[in-house]
């Protein structure tokens, strides 16, 4: 069911998979009867900051500040990828391999900013009034941080940027699915968004948050691939 990436490769259909409302429920179930990863220290001190500012309970207001986070490993991962393809371009068949990786990165970042905006209209929605600093200022420092800790990763060792990115993944696949479990109004309200045609259709925002939790595992086991590739290592 869940897909993953091959090194290299340029994807062909790059969002992961629309699921149906009886494969988003068990695909959650699946997610909820899952250990979650055992987290590295630069994603538990990431986690613990962000419940101390935003509280230990999953909000959909956490969750925007989560996604404005989540598209930065992506776009670090990209700038290193040009550099690369700069300094290659004579060797073609090496420059197009990393060119497949700088697509590959922005389809996951586009997805993850679907996310975002989507959240952002959920929020505007509920009528919820958001501090500035706390939901602009604070996620901002919060994502140029963890951009930069992502870039040094990955150009010391790529395989520890994509382990740092699976446990980030991993963290919000299981904040979505518990969030869902926790508050079954969700299944009473419709999903009616101005990006439901560009993103997706789902009968509730249950659903819907179902769906943005399968991104996220899709994406953690794109990094986890990575992972195992031994020239990432």
């Amino acid at each position: 069911m869940t897909p993953t990436a091959t090194a290299f490769q340029t994807p062909t259909d790059a969002a992961p998979p629309k699921l149906s409302p009886q494969q988003l429920r068990a695909e959650q179930e699946r997610t909820l009867a899952t250990p979650r990863r055992d987290y590295q220290p630069a994603a538990r001190a990431l986690f613990r900051l962000m419940d101390a500012v935003y509280g230990e309970r999953p909000s959909l207001s956490k969750f925007k500040v989560l996604e404005v986070v989540a598209r930065v490993p992506y776009q670090a991962w990209e700038n290193v990828a040009y550099i690369a393809v700069t300094h290659r371009y004579s060797r073609p068949g090496f420059a197009r391999r990393i060119f497949g990786r700088v697509q590959e990165s922005r389809h996951q970042q586009d997805n993850e900013q679907w996310h975002l905006l989507i959240l952002e209209e959920l929020v505007e929605a509920s009528g919820r009034r958001e501090s500035v600093l706390r939901y602009r200022v604070v996620p901002q420092v919060l994502a140029c941080a963890y951009y930069w800790l992502s870039w040094l990763l990955y150009t010391l060792r790529p395989a520890w940027s994509y382990s740092l990115n699976a446990d980030f993944e991993d963290h919000a696949e299981h904040e979505y699915a518990e969030f869902v479990r926790d508050n079954p109004g969700l299944e009473d309200q419709r999903f009616e968004g101005q990006f439901a045609a560009e993103y997706g259709r789902f009968e509730s925002v249950a659903d819907l948050l179902r769906q943005i939790a399968h991104d996220e595992r899709v994406h953690k086991h794109e990094s986890l691939a990575r992972m195992e590739d031994p020239r990432f290592r």
